[in-house]
């Protein structure tokens, strides 16, 4: 085995959940493959986003502090520790909040099964997991979910890169981990994700069409007391010669707010205080 024995998991395999948690355990990442999700389906997601990006008609959906749904406009974010924005812009979408009436059947559809894949995810961590680490969730990782209104599907594009941002030392994401239980992210329209091993190496995540990978959040390492690392990652500039625009849609889910984590936090105390330091909020 290597330092980052990242697996993809063929969703119909017999031996799928197992195999799920052990890439989890080791790397913190999965790919996901033969999913629910079709091809088609992503396809057509992408190309009408792509298409809202392109339009000022983003700019009647701008966010506010006390909202955090709606278009996040270019360089709003910074990763955690890092004063740099991030070179991307950013749609937030909710069971809440506004989406793009052209876009929205097509959106909703997409985000409730994200939300049903990820809480099948969820139940084979919990099956699949020691009963020790079982014992530390304060209820099962699937009734988490249930009435949570903070999954959150954001939907990414990252701009062809202007050379000024590019020797100013910014990046397109810059190294983090996610805030929530787990993310699902479909597949980016092209390269640029990478993840860190335990020794500091960066590996390259697939990013082959219709896959989905699965990464573990800050919220699960804490809810496991650390069992499920939650691995920092992060999306690197364009290399010569591909510096196109990318697009990324990955889904947060997220416990409902008053879910404890451990003794010190519930997702809601923890949720407010990382918004704060990546200056999402004040």
């Amino acid at each position: 085995m290597t330092d980052f024995n990242l697996l993809t998991i063929d969703c119909q395999a017999s031996d799928a959940p197992q195999r799920l948690v052990q890439s989890l355990r080791d790397t913190g990442f999965a790919v996901l493959t033969n999913h629910p999700i079709s091809a088609g389906e992503i396809a057509d997601v992408y190309a009408g986003w792509e298409a809202f990006f392109a339009s000022d008609a983003k700019f009647d959906y701008l966010t506010t502090p006390e909202t955090q749904t709606g278009y996040f406009p270019f360089k709003s974010e910074n990763a955690k520790g890092y004063s740099k924005k991030d070179l991307k812009e950013f749609f937030h979408v909710y069971p809440h909040g506004p989406v793009p009436a052209d876009l929205e059947a097509m959106t909703r559809d997409f985000y409730d099964k994200l939300v049903a894949l990820g809480r099948a995810m969820l139940s084979w961590i919990e099956d699949n997991s020691p009963e020790d680490i079982r014992a530390l969730f304060s209820e099962p990782l699937p009734q988490m979910l249930d009435g949570s209104s903070m999954n959150l599907l954001r939907i990414l594009h990252y701009p062809p890169q202007d050379p000024e941002d590019a020797h100013s030392g910014a990046v397109r994401a810059a190294a983090h981990e996610d805030i929530n239980l787990i993310t699902l992210l479909v597949s980016g329209s092209a390269p640029g994700l990478e993840a860190r091993d335990a020794k500091g190496n960066w590996h390259e995540v697939p990013c082959d069409t219709g896959m989905i990978t699965m990464n573990i959040g800050d919220m699960l390492q804490k809810a496991s007391g650390g069992y499920y690392p939650s691995t920092t990652h992060r999306v690197v500039n364009p290399k010569e010669g591909q510096n196109v625009s990318r697009y990324s849609m990955p889904m947060f889910l997220h416990p409902r707010p008053d879910v404890r984590l451990d003794a010190d936090y519930t997702a809601n105390d923890y949720l407010q205080e990382r918004l704060r330091e990546i200056g999402l909020k004040g």
